[in-house]
């Protein structure tokens, strides 16, 4: 096995983006990095490649998504009531139940090999949450974890009414992830109505937007998000331009 670390981290961002399209391309990133991982163990170590890591950052336009353990009644509309809506569903391979995305949402899907940080799930979940617990104390929300459910929410603590601002959902296989978290920035939080997100039915939904009282600037928050995920995973951001999708 490589006992070297890659902590460089190439940071990508996909823009607005199908779907369907950056999970394609991150399926490839995935089974290419997983085939380089098998081929090593065939190799010594003096002759190993280092595996790479992405960052991805995206938005995507109007579309749901239910995980494995999800339940297709979860979602609340016909498929002519998404044609009317606009938006498309796909069941997907990730953990978790169902989740919108839509534009004015700061998709993040990190593709690393656990590897070259550490080989902890849990830990890495953590540090998915922490970077945007950081990125929303950096606006003055006090945000946490609820015992028993993913994400981020704010009023975790007294939960009179605790609300979800971040959903998350991965796979890893081999050490390697995909997927990743959903931060609600400027979504419009109309199109979770249509759902039982994360098939929590007794709690809200929010946004940065909604909690400060006004649209925020995007490109500021995902800078702010960026740069939390770096410094807890030690990471070394090199901004790339996608390959062709």
């Amino acid at each position: 096995m490589n006992t070297k670390q890659n902590k460089q981290v190439n940071f990508q961002h996909l823009g607005l983006i199908d779907y369907q399209e950056a999970w394609d391309y991150q399926e490839k990133l995935f089974a290419e990095t997983i085939a380089l991982k098998i081929q090593n163990r065939k190799l010594p170590e003096n002759e190993q490649q280092l595996t790479p890591n992405y960052l991805l950052f995206c938005q995507h336009p109007h579309v749901y998504t239910l995980g494995k353990s999800g339940q297709q009644e979860h979602l609340l509309l016909s498929e002519q009531a998404l044609v009317e809506k606009n938006a498309r569903y796909y069941k997907i391979n990730r953990g978790g139940d169902i989740t919108y995305h839509g534009p004015g949402q700061i998709v993040a899907y990190p593709l690393l090999d656990l590897d070259n940080f550490f080989t902890d799930i849990h830990r890495y979940l953590r540090y998915l949450e922490e970077a945007v617990i950081l990125t929303l104390s950096d606006y003055g929300l006090e945000a946490g974890r609820i015992d028993g459910l993913t994400g981020v929410w704010l009023d975790h603590v007294a939960q009179k009414n605790p609300r979800k601002i971040c959903a998350m959902g991965v796979k890893s296989s081999r050490w390697v992830t995909m997927h990743g978290l959903a931060f609600n920035v400027n979504t419009d939080l109309q199109y979770f109505e249509y759902i039982v997100p994360c098939g929590i039915s007794d709690k809200a939904v929010t946004s940065l937007e909604k909690e400060l009282g006004s649209p925020q600037n995007i490109e500021e928050v995902e800078t702010r998000l960026k740069q939390h995920l770096a410094n807890l995973f030690e990471m070394d951001l090199v901004a790339k331009k996608p390959a062709a999708l």
